[in-house]
């Protein structure tokens, strides 16, 4: 949210704030733009005598009059001006602070309640006993949970052997499609962010507990890539004839989980470090609805390419991310738990992003913000629980999806 809609629309404002479950007020923000106004007024209506003193000084000195009553009150004026602007500048600083944590708004077709709008495929059925993802990885020692223990701590794996080869394959699938089908550019973005880097895509302050920092530098290891790919253009910017940017980046994520411990305890369901294939799009703002419904879909297809049975589910407000209008997650079967598991999250953050980065477009409109989207397309390591689990056969072996062969080296089986 902005300034602006909570001036010119406080009661959709505390509608939205209410929707989102948010206990955020916004009367301290009413009442702090009310001060600013009148010190903005004061300090301008200082400004303009101040402009008019400075021509009498100028006057009186061509003319040869007494200008020492003159010069006095110019230097007054400009203590005063000194003043104003000090307190100007605190107030808008406190607003500041009391608007950065406000989530953005929602769309209208954004309820209280989630939606199932798409299934595809149907749950995995066995005709025999399935084993988990946990007790398959062991049998073909695809992970070696109790290395990564040893190594970092608990919940951080290692993926050995056919396991590596696995994960390595499914995010070459992923980038390959989204650059030479979808016509993304990828990038190779850093996992470290500055403070900046996070508030303006809009993961602090509200996340900060669910990082990783790096204190002594001021950096904290990023928990999406989205954050640094929705950076790509701070400060800048952007003609209509430039848009749509289309970037997809594989990264590294690390998220603490801190409030999850007891939650998915074995296997890989829930880690701190995990791969994640990213994409990112700034395009105009009377495109990114039709944006949003294409990256769904560039994301399903992928699960439909691995013959992966998925459904997709819009999300009710209190549950979409703090920087996101609107969101769909897309949820995988994995069928030895009997389970569904979130594999892509797809959000519209309209121009949330944008005005936090100093990201502009221009066009025949004027200069406004470009909206910004991202979606997971798609998330390790539940992709690779899902197929494992799913593509799991009565003698044990994991038989590998077609279209998958030719990034796993060929392999049709692991067994």
């Amino acid at each position: 949210m902005h300034l602006k809609l909570i001036r010119d629309n406080p009661d959709e404002v505390r509608r939205v704030l209410e929707l989102r479950r948010c206990p955020t007020g916004i009367a301290d923000i009413i009442a702090f733009d009310a001060e600013r106004r009148v010190l903005a007024l004061e300090r301008d209506r200082l400004r303009h005598e101040q402009k008019g003193i400075s021509q009498a000084v100028a006057e009186a000195r061509r003319t040869g009059g007494d200008a020492d009553a003159v010069t006095a009150r110019a230097r007054e004026l400009s203590e005063q001006v000194k003043t104003a602007d000090a307190a100007l500048a605190g107030v808008e600083a406190r607003l500041a602070e009391l608007v950065k944590p406000l989530p953005n708004v929602v769309h209208p077709s954004v309820t209280a309640e989630e939606e199932i709008t798409a299934e595809w495929g149907e749950p995995t059925r066995f005709d025999f006993q399935p084993l988990t993802h946990w007790d398959l990885c062991e049998a073909h020692e695809l992970l070696n949970l109790k290395a990564g223990a040893e190594l970092a701590g608990s919940r951080f794996p290692v993926f050995t052997g056919r396991g590596a080869l696995l994960r390595r394959a499914l995010l070459e699938f992923f980038v390959s499609t989204h650059v030479n089908r979808n016509g993304y550019t990828e990038i190779a973005p850093p996992v470290l962010a500055n403070l900046p880097t996070l508030e303006g895509s809009g993961q602090l302050p509200h996340l900060e507990t669910e990082m990783y920092a790096v204190r002594d530098d001021a950096l904290y290891l990023i928990p999406t890539s989205e954050t640094m790919l929705a950076n790509l253009h701070r400060g800048r910017t952007l003609e209509d004839a430039e848009l749509p940017r289309k970037y997809v980046a594989n990264s590294l994520c690390f998220r603490r989980e801190a409030g999850s411990y007891g939650r998915d305890v074995r296997g890989i369901t829930r880690v701190h470090q995990f791969d994640k294939v990213e994409l990112v799009r700034f395009v105009r703002p009377d495109e990114s609805y039709a944006a949003l419904e294409e990256m769904v879909d560039e994301a399903c297809f992928l699960l439909r390419e691995l013959e992966i049975p998925y459904r997709v589910k819009r999300l009710a407000a209190w549950d979409i991310a703090w920087q996101s209008a609107k969101t769909y997650d897309i949820e995988a079967w994995a069928g030895g738990e009997g389970k569904w598991l979130e594999v892509s999250s797809v959000s519209n953050c309209e121009e949330f992003q944008a005005r936090r980065c100093g990201t502009r477009r221009r066009g025949p409109d004027g200069v406004g913000y470009p909206h910004i989207l991202n979606g997971s397309a798609l998330a390790l390591p539940r992709t690779f629980i899902a197929l494992v689990e799913n593509r799991q056969q009565a003698d044990g072996s994991i038989v590998i999806p077609e279209k998958l062969r030719p990034f796993a080296g060929g392999l049709e089986r692991i067994s």
